[in-house]
């Protein structure tokens, strides 16, 4: 076999060895595409253009990899780690190649119970290759998926898993950094989409306001407006025990201001999105401090549960040590480079666009980058 699934090098780098030994992750692409984003502890050789033009001329570059381990290779799409792979068979190396490069890594989910104090269970998924993270909250044979993906089948498995029943489906905003999965997923299994409506701007969804409480089970999900990072920002604060936060507030930033300004959906300007913001998080920081705070993305390539109380978030989120005029200032002025094709995945979040099923993996595919920096 001359590939290995996202899935199966997923499941080899989670437990760190099996039966076969050590795999080593090789990126062969161009080293600033491999810096922006790449698989964890993959190490980067750059021999994309060799490949291309001569395949002989990367022996050389290759040499010196060890041959005690598989090699994977990777590349954007798979096509040129392949002839990388084969190359390396050649020298001797037990090589394959990541079926379809990291935009199948891109798809790999993984997912494990939050440790909270509910009358039910809450399931983080983390999706490595995009930052993303979302969430299943079950209670009394009754489920509800926060912020999915677009790879429903991952949420299917976990309901079924524990014999629930799906009962709504839950966006925290209209997402500028992946699909969402929200409105299908709800559709399929004839459940309410929650959207703030100021974010559902073209889509067929439940408004949900300020102070609205929705029951999954046994366990009330109060719904609290904290626009700023989209003007239908909202969080999620499950009993006091848990604050679902979206893009509001992360573990060690807050949410970018500009992406819907620019996207040319929303009427306000950066600053004043700033602002808003900046008084949102006032809400979020009167909870208690021993409140585990669970936001829609984490920068690196997280492994789930990615959790942080909301007293260590005071003491590591430098964003909510600033007073007012700094943080506008700051968030207004320190513009980081935008997510890949944001201005398409938010019109089509709000239903302004319509993306055919074959084009979203490749629509998406790139780094995170909701977070201010």
């Amino acid at each position: 076999m001359t590939e290995i699934s996202p899935t199966e090098l997923s499941d080899r780098l989670r437990d760190g060895e099996d039966e076969s030994g050590d795999v080593l992750v090789l990126d062969i692409r161009h080293r600033d595409e491999y810096e922006e984003w790449h698989v964890p502890d993959s190490v980067n050789v750059d021999v994309y253009d060799e490949l291309i033009d001569d395949p002989e001329t990367a022996k050389d570059d290759l040499e010196d990899l060890p041959d005690d381990r598989e090699i994977v290779t990777v590349c954007t799409a798979g096509v040129v780690s392949r002839t990388a792979a084969e190359v390396l068979r050649e020298m001797g190396y037990d090589a394959r190649t990541l079926a379809d490069g990291m935009n199948g890594w891109s798809r790999v989910h993984r997912s494990a119970p939050v440790p909270a104090d509910l009358d039910g269970t809450l399931v983080q998924v983390a999706r490595p290759g995009k930052g993303c993270l979302s969430h299943v909250l079950l209670s009394d044979g009754e489920a509800a998926v926060f912020d999915p993906s677009h790879y429903l089948e991952e949420y299917d498995e976990i309901i079924d898993a524990h014999g629930a029943e799906l009962v709504g489906v839950f966006d925290t905003h209209a997402h500028a950094d992946h699909v969402s999965g929200g409105a299908e997923l709800a559709e399929q299994r004839d459940v309410p989409y929650y959207l703030h409506p100021t974010d559902a701007l073209a889509i067929d969804a439940t408004p949900i306001e300020d102070g609205d409480s929705i029951a999954i089970g046994s366990i009330d999900v109060e719904v609290i407006h904290t626009p700023g990072h989209s003007e239908g920002s909202v969080s999620f604060d499950l009993e006091g025990e848990a604050l679902l936060t979206g893009d509001t507030l992360f573990h060690e930033s807050v949410g970018r201001v500009e992406l819907g300004v620019e996207a040319g959906i929303e009427d306000s300007d950066v600053e004043g999105n700033a602002a808003t913001l900046y008084e949102s998080l006032q809400r979020l920081l009167d909870r208690s401090d021993d409140t585990v705070v669970l936001p829609a993305h984490d920068p690196g390539s997280p492994e789930p549960p990615v959790t942080a109380t909301l007293s260590e978030l005071r003491e590591r989120n430098a964003d909510l040590e600033r007073d007012r005029e700094e943080f506008v200032e700051t968030l207004a002025s320190d513009i980081p480079d935008h997510p890949p094709n944001f201005e398409r995945v938010k019109r089509t979040n709000v239903g302004k666009e319509d993306v055919p099923d074959e084009e979203l993996s490749e629509l998406e595919l790139g780094p995170n980058r909701c977070a201010a920096e």
